[in-house]
């Protein structure tokens, strides 16, 4: 499923028009980022929750060549999906 055929289904459900139903998705995925961005968790209860992590730098190899290169230290965001989801997608 794209973005595209959230907007289609959100449209169709909720009774809006396509252009409402993309300025709500458009709202909720920015949201997202700049709450994520900022460093706070996303808790979206019977669904699950984004967290921001932080990696540190180590080393890691070339697996082409096998030369070790630095890998910088970086933010990555993990999902955790929360019992409902999973009972969901489990049925």
């Amino acid at each position: 499923m794209t973005k595209i055929d959230i907007v289609n289904k959100i449209s169709e459900q909720a009774g809006l028009q396509k252009p409402e139903a993309e300025l709500a998705v458009e709202t909720i995925i920015s949201l997202v980022k700049e709450t994520l961005g900022s460093g706070d968790s996303v808790i979206l209860r019977r669904f699950g929750s984004f967290q921001v992590r932080q990696k540190r730098e180590r080393i890691g190899r070339n697996p082409k060549t096998g030369e070790e290169a630095s890998i910088t230290a970086r933010k990555v965001v993990r999902f955790k999906a929360g019992k409902y989801f999973k009972a969901a997608v489990n049925t």
